[in-house]
């Protein structure tokens, strides 16, 4: 007689989200792993400063992208042009080695039937600027977003940044820009309307390049 094996399916728990007091701890072990004493005078106070700084470098994953863009205006008079809000400037950090990311993003959208107050475009790169990023993934992060909210003919979203995982260690080469881009709809599939995009953000010879 054969026993019936059952499966078990464990469910893991999302790990507890650790204190403030063991954060600070987790500081002074960096620093006494660095080689320096965290109870000298000049770092007694660091650990607490660090956590504090966390909080503030990371605040977006406090968060929601949807209750954030949910607030539209319908009284548009039947515009559809572009809309677009350039030069955003943001300050992110790299998930690989937590170093700052700063740089700037360009957003852009054709209203089917709503906009957005122009606010929201600069909170929802702020959103996505707080948490640890890379730059492919927080381009399109900001561009899923506000297409899946506003469901317009189009989203565009260019990044240009500067890492310094790649400029302060490493392969140490400053003044090095990423480009990134998200072409949604419109944006996509109409090479003319990308191509006004790009130049309304300053690179009116982009489709000469290979970016449309």
């Amino acid at each position: 007689m054969s026993k019936e094996k059952k499966l078990s399916i464990v469910t893991e728990e999302p790990a507890a989200k650790p204190s403030r007091i063991e954060a600070e701890d987790a500081v002074r072990t960096l620093l006494r792993w660095a080689g320096d004493d965290p109870e000298r005078e000049g770092l007694t106070d660091t650990p607490s400063r660090v956590v504090r700084s966390y909080e503030e470098f990371f605040s977006g994953y406090n968060e929601d992208p949807v209750d954030l863009l949910q607030r539209t205006f319908e009284e548009i008079e039947g515009y559809d042009e572009m809309v677009l809000l350039k030069d955003i400037r943001f300050e992110s950090h790299c998930e690989h080695h937590m170093a700052p990311i700063i740089g700037k993003a360009h957003i852009a959208y054709l209203p089917k039937s709503r906009v957005i107050g122009i606010s929201k475009l600069a909170r929802l790169v702020e959103l996505y600027a707080k948490r640890l990023q890379i730059q492919e993934k927080m381009t399109a992060q900001i561009a899923n977003s506000l297409n899946d909210t506003l469901q317009p003919y189009g989203v565009a979203v260019v990044i240009e940044a500067a890492h310094q995982c790649m400029t302060t260690r490493g392969i140490h080469k400053p003044g090095v820009t990423m480009v990134t881009s998200r072409m949604l709809g419109a944006f996509r599939e109409n090479p003319s309307t990308r191509r006004e995009f790009m130049a309304m953000i300053g690179n009116p010879s982009s489709h000469e390049s290979g970016l449309v």
